[in-house]
């Protein structure tokens, strides 16, 4: 009995000590937020025609939609093009702004509202990797992503370092009263009701509370409960991006075996003959010259697929199986033209990548970067020395092991 108790007390401790995963988190972030970014950036000069007020699916027909399914979008609070402007260019500003992690719990939510803005407008532009960031922005605005690789994990460890440099924190405070007199004056123009009003107004002022202990009590045991409870939330939002991944592909799985051209082997032919996906035609028509090949890659998908789920209690199986199924996406990427799609999967993925592996990965770009800014301070001072202070910025942020508190 005593065994029993000891166990679920270091299970609760586990998961209300300190967010999981935090490498996790934030390389999820990042590559959620770089996906958005690039796609926003790629249909820049197409944008009027995909989720604007005169695009082909019309802002009338969208308001008649929106308002039998319910969904979330701000581009349906008007119809003028200044409007329209100024949400896609909130949506490429806060991509940019959560893949660097400066101020990422504000940042987390305007993104999702970005991401949902945009697709709830114009539903049937986008494919199953829209869906998928789709739940994704929902989930990052619950976790912790920002404890490692940003800006904000920065600010923090020259905090407790005790940085005379560093000046009291007057942005954070000044960005969220900001949105929430956004938010009071969309309450009341009548703008959102419901479900969406209640997270919004409750997001908003769990962060007022999180700063106002911050600022009075910084060590007392109303800011320990704030960071139990954040840390069960963020852990449980970890979870559900791990069970989304997994149902993704459990599902995809099971339904290609039932279906006749993935039992004969033949299914991964007929994807590499379509006009619309093939934006190389001489590399489709190489890959699928072989035959021995297409049923290799044809039953090894659906085996992949089927038996993920269950290999994540198998460290080493799940770890083949997952650069499996990242090279496939890659070449999905490049052979099938769905580089956004493949993006968005692989950033999915990287939920389940090894601890260790995204430590020397760090580790390895913190070097890269180092090499750099010497060798562009040496081309801008010949025979000078690098200065002490950046030498002393990559010497800190090059430790992969430091693990600060989101901000």
């Amino acid at each position: 009995m005593n065994r029993v108790v000891r166990s679920a007390a270091r299970g609760i401790s586990r998961l209300t000590d300190a967010p999981l995963g935090p490498y996790q988190s934030a390389v999820v972030r990042i590559g959620f937020a770089a996906t958005w970014l690039l796609f926003l950036l790629r249909e820049f000069p197409h944008r009027q025609e995909m989720y604007g007020p005169d695009g082909p699916w019309s802002w009338d027909l969208a308001r008649q939609l929106v308002a039998g399914n319910h969904a979330f979008t701000v581009l349906l609070w008007s119809d003028s093009q200044v409007w329209f402007q100024a949400v896609y260019f909130l949506a490429l500003l806060s991509s940019a702004l959560l893949l660097v992690g400066w101020r990422t719990r504000t940042m987390s939510v305007l993104f999702m509202v970005g991401v949902l803005s945009l697709e709830n407008r114009s539903v049937f532009m986008g494919d199953g990797g829209d869906n998928v960031l789709h739940l994704m922005s929902i989930y990052l605005v619950f976790t912790r992503c920002g404890q490692v690789w940003s800006l904000d994990e920065r600010r923090a460890r020259r905090a407790r370092a005790g940085d005379e440099r560093l000046r009291p924190d007057r942005v954070g405070p000044a960005l969220w009263g900001v949105l929430g007199c956004v938010l009071a004056l969309a309450t009341v123009a009548g703008r959102m009701s419901g479900g969406w009003l209640t997270l919004f107004w409750g997001l908003w002022a769990v962060q007022a509370l999180w700063w106002y202990v911050a600022r009075r009590a910084p060590h007392a045991e109303p800011r320990i409960l704030l960071d139990i409870v954040a840390n069960l939330v963020h852990n449980a939002a970890l979870l559900m991006i791990m069970a989304e991944a997994c149902l993704i592909y459990s599902t995809a799985g099971w339904y290609k075996i039932q279906g006749s051209r993935w039992q004969d082997g033949t299914a991964v032919y007929y994807p590499l003959h379509l006009d619309a996906f093939s934006p190389w035609p001489a590399l489709s028509d190489l890959l699928s010259s072989h035959g021995v090949m297409v049923l290799l890659v044809t039953y090894a998908t659906v085996v992949a697929q089927v038996a993920f789920p269950f290999t994540l209690f198998n460290r080493r199986v799940k770890n083949v199986l997952l650069a499996f199924l990242m090279t496939e996406h890659l070449v999905i990427a490049v052979v099938l033209g769905l580089p956004f799609f493949s993006l968005t999967m692989i950033a999915a993925d990287a939920v389940f990548l090894p601890t260790s592996f995204l430590r020397r990965l760090g580790g390895w770009t913190a070097r890269v970067r180092r090499r750099a800014v010497a060798a562009l301070v040496r081309r801008e001072r010949p025979g000078g020395p690098q200065p002490r202070a950046e030498e002393a910025a990559d010497s800190a942020q090059a430790d992969p092991t430091q693990v600060g508190s989101a901000v």
